[in-house]
């Protein structure tokens, strides 16, 4: 990875490495970590006219977070920035759902002082009565906290309405992953 943060390049041209800018849970190192191993943090950084929503219908029936585009360039939605292996990618379009709640967009992303290109990912199966889980919730806030998004966000996250997980399991095993760091 060059310092102007651009993919470099691999075999037969195509990138060895993509930006992602994570929002929701992926922003947990933890977390995305265990999708795409490569996953490496860059920073946080801002997509101008858009908004953090947690609206996004989940696999397992709770809400997940989603970028609402409104137009207005005073909205800011904040996020992280990840260098991942190109190689990990259909991991990662697996795991978020990729033609299945989910669509890609290219976006630039605002990042100490400089615009990076990355690709997010976008709900399209959006449900706004649902909630998210509070272990979902807690991986969202633990991202925050890592990367030291602004108290102003973190204190957005913490306080949207969450739900319980009847699966309890799932929710031991995830509230793990967003401990402290």
């Amino acid at each position: 990875m060059s310092d102007d943060r651009r993919p470099a390049a691999g075999a037969g041209g195509l990138p060895a490495f993509l930006i992602n800018f994570a929002y929701g849970s992926n922003m947990c190192s933890r977390r995305l970590q265990q999708r795409v191993p490569s996953a490496r943090a860059l920073g946080p950084g801002t997509l101008a006219g858009h908004r953090l929503a947690w609206h996004k219908k989940g696999r397992d029936g709770s809400a997940k977070c989603d970028l609402v585009e409104t137009g207005d360039p005073a909205d800011q939605a904040w996020g992280v920035l990840f260098v991942i292996a190109s190689a990990e990618k259909p991991a990662l379009d697996r795991a978020e759902g990729l033609g299945h709640g989910y669509l890609e967009k290219t976006v630039q992303i605002a990042s100490a002082g400089t615009a990076v290109p990355a690709f997010v990912y976008c709900a399209t199966d959006i449900d706004t009565t649902l909630r998210p889980f509070d272990w979902y919730r807690a991986l969202v806030l633990a991202g925050a906290r890592e990367h030291g998004l602004p108290l102003s966000c973190v204190r957005g996250i913490q306080a949207v309405a969450a739900v319980a997980d009847a699966d309890i399991e799932r929710a031991r095993r995830h509230f793990a992953l967003a401990r402290p760091f």
